[in-house]
């Protein structure tokens, strides 16, 4: 997952705190403040409406003390005013409780530890650069906006300019000495006691709106409204998701509380279509990616799809109606691509070549294909599958028209103008795809777990058609499929390596790099099954398996770097990918391995995987350690626990065919499993698992309760072929 070139990439957050509800979130320091050379801010809409927050008690910054996030939109900061020379610790303790929001809101309360009365004098001052996403990201701000400040009653309000574009801010305090450069309060604390104010940061919009007592509030900034933490917005959307979602009840309480954070995470995390407000998606992960990705949607939807299938209705619907129609050099929009990326506002003209999508995206295609077919085993409304099955195939048609460059019967990317991303698959940082001896693959290139998703789309299509009785598309796609199977095992396997290619390069060459890549294509089962062995033993040896996870590249390749970004780094969103796939062929210790390193992991980062970390052995270091511009929360890794234990439960229903597979192989540490409110088609199931043995109360008439593994689409259409009149 990355923006529009991975490598351009901020320098670390540092220690920082990121709140995030939706599109809106904040990034601070750990003491709350915020500075404007550092990636912090609050962010609306892409843009960074404060850009400096600086708190002082007496003319003195705060020492932080703690930090920490109360739930995804929430945290609070503990400080006390830094020690002057000469003098004791300071008896004032300063909480701050901030909620992020369409702006921002934070409750400063000051507590006196001391015996006597303490004069305070607390000054918060602010900025509003208005600078775009990206340019924050980049650490490089290019456009400048003209600003005027002005003061109304207790309110700051900063209003910039810029060709032609307005942004604007307000800061409200209640009872506070404003002044241009922020707002201030001169108090006295009694002893023991406390005194607290609410200050409210919210972007002006482009109207008046009425307050509450119906005028119009000047300016047209937003409404202040002070709620308590159960009012909020925010809080009311969480409870709404919890109350939507399954509850588990895991006997190991650390894995509980990822698998709850993750959940969490994956609400706060969802953004709206703004022309579909029903609409949700999940936005790619904060602070940077803040936005519709395709690949990102589709996968996170997939791995999410035990806690609410519909997701993955709303993901396609957004990202349908954002397919391609045209072919666009610029944007390498092409007919019936489905997009990379696409962004609001003014910064696209930065970011995506002056136009809000870009298309550069190799697997999001058939990815969407592929998902469609899954999602038809879940029992989802037929009315939609059914109008979705268009734009599938229009993606097939892109796979075929577009996406096989030179007929070849492979899937190959090369970027269409010099801004593109160069690499155009999950791993699309500018050094991604490289030889066993370091050596970068030139374009067109062909990654292997790209064509395990195109066979997965074609076997998706297929089986939807025999659902439709389109006897003879079914059997075209099946065709498809077997060739570009045998193709595939011919072309990228390494016989004398025992592995796959990551990839075919512009002479049709493998690329013989041992990377993850080809453990995603596991899922799909285009491996062969007397190669699968090989493979898996590649994939769990030292060097891939760090224990923490498998790296993204051995650490014998000419690349590896354990603090890259993709070459040697450890990313639970591949992690859990494998484990599904290792567990569909079979591997079952293995792919308990792999996911019991990344609930161990977790515990190491307050519960919440990050987007990756550094692949250094865990023989040589006990804790995982951090990649410095790793996105938290960030949608994929926050599925990853969720999918993982849907691994080892081995859920997969299959609504059409009157049955749900349930053969729980779950790690002695896990304990036992309790799981209510579970989708399962129009109902909701409790499953209970104990000693490995499930039982499911609240099963639907008609569906047979079976263990073992649920056939993969592949095998149904083979099945379904066999069994047709007309053969």
């Amino acid at each position: 997952m990355a923006g529009w070139n991975a490598d351009t990439a901020a320098g670390p957050l540092g220690a920082s705190v990121t709140l995030v509800d939706g599109a809106n979130f904040c990034i601070s320091g750990l003491a709350g403040d915020m500075y404007s050379d550092r990636p912090h801010g609050v962010f609306h809409a892409d843009t960074r409406i404060i850009s400096r927050w600086r708190l002082t008690v007496n003319d003195v910054t705060l020492e932080p003390l703690a930090a920490r996030n109360l739930e995804p939109y929430r945290g609070v900061f503990i400080g006390r005013p830094g020690r002057l020379a000469g003098r004791a610790d300071s008896p004032m303790i300063v909480e701050r409780r901030r909620e992020a929001g369409v702006g921002m809101e934070e409750t400063i309360t000051v507590r006196n530890h001391s015996r006597e009365p303490a004069v305070c004098n607390l000054e918060l001052t602010m900025d509003a650069d208005f600078a775009d996403l990206f340019e924050v990201k980049d650490a490089r701000i290019t456009r400048f906006w003209e600003q005027q400040r002005r003061v109304e009653g207790d309110s700051l309000f900063i209003e910039g300019a810029w060709r032609g574009a307005r942004k604007g801010v307000a800061i409200h305090a209640p009872d506070a000495v404003v002044r241009h450069e922020g707002l201030g309060y001169t108090l006295v604390v009694p002893a023991h006691g406390s005194w607290s104010v609410t200050v409210t940061v919210s972007p002006l919009d482009d109207s008046p709106v009425p307050d509450d007592g119906g005028q119009a509030v000047s300016s047209g900034h937003l409404p202040f409204r002070h709620l308590s933490s159960a009012e909020s917005p925010a809080e009311l959307r969480r409870q709404e998701w919890i109350r939507k979602i399954p509850a588990p009840e895991i006997g190991n309480p650390s894995f509980a509380r990822t698998l709850q954070r993750s959940q969490e995470d994956i609400g706060a995390l969802q953004i709206e279509d703004p022309e579909r407000p029903d609409r949700t998606v999940m936005a790619a992960g904060a602070p940077w990616f803040m936005a519709l990705f395709g690949r990102d949607a589709l996968l996170s939807s997939f791995m999410s799809l035990t806690l609410d299938p519909t997701l993955v209705l709303d993901t396609m619907w957004n990202l349908a109606e954002r397919q391609g129609t045209k072919v666009d050099p610029l944007t390498e929009e092409q007919p019936g691509r489905i997009l990379h990326e696409v962004r609001p506002g003014i910064g696209t003209t930065l970011a995506l070549g002056g136009k809000s999508a870009y298309y550069g995206s190799i697997d999001a295609t058939p990815l969407f294909v592929g998902l469609l077919g899954e999602a038809s085993r879940w029992g989802l409304d037929r009315e939609q599958m059914a109008a979705l099955l268009p734009y599938a195939d229009r993606a097939l048609d892109w796979i075929r028209d577009y996406g096989d460059r030179d007929g070849d019967g492979f899937v190959e990317y090369q970027r269409l103008n010099d801004q593109g991303l160069l690499n155009q698959g999950w791993k699309d940082s500018w050094d991604g795809i490289n030889f066993a001896d370091g050596r970068m693959a030139e374009p067109p290139i062909a990654l292997c777990e790209v064509q395990g998703h195109v066979y997965s789309a074609y076997t998706a299509r297929a089986w939807l058609a025999y659902e439709t009785g389109d006897l003879a598309l079914a059997r075209e796609y099946r065709e498809r499929a077997a060739e570009l199977k045998r193709k595939f095992n011919e072309q990228f396997w390494l016989p004398d390596r025992g592995y796959y290619a990551i990839a075919l390069d512009r002479d049709k060459r493998p690329v013989d790099a041992c990377a993850s890549n080809m453990g995603q294509c596991l899922i799909s089962s285009i491996i062969d099954e007397d190669k699968a062995p090989l493979m898996v033993r590649k994939l769990m040896s030292p060097e891939m398996f760090s224990g923490w996870g498998i790296r993204t590249l051995a650490t014998d390749m000419g690349a590896y770097n354990p603090a890259s970004y993709h070459n040697g780094s450890v990313w639970p969103h591949d992690n859990a990918l494998i484990a599904t796939g290792l567990m569909r062929y079979g591997f079952v210790a293995e792919a308990q391995r792999v996911a019991m390193a990344l609930f161990e992991a977790a515990e190491y980062t307050d519960h919440r995987l990050p987007e990756l970390f550094c692949g250094f052995d865990r023989a040589d270091y006990p804790e995982p350690v951090p990649y410095p511009t790793s996105c938290s929360p960030q949608a994929w890794a926050a599925a990853a626990p969720v999918q993982l234990l849907r691994v080892l439960l081995r859920h997969d229903p299959h609504v059409a065919q009157n049955g749900l597979w349930l053969d729980p192989v779950l790690p002695p540490e896990m304990g036992d499993v309790r799981i209510t409110n579970c989708p399962l088609g129009d109902a909701r199931i409790t499953i209970t698992v104990k000693d490995n043995v499930a039982t499911v109360d609240g099963l639907p008439p008609g569906i047979t309760l079976h263990n073992g593994a649920r056939p993969v689409l592949a095998e149904l259409v083979e099945l379904a072929e066999k069994l047709s009149p007309t053969q």
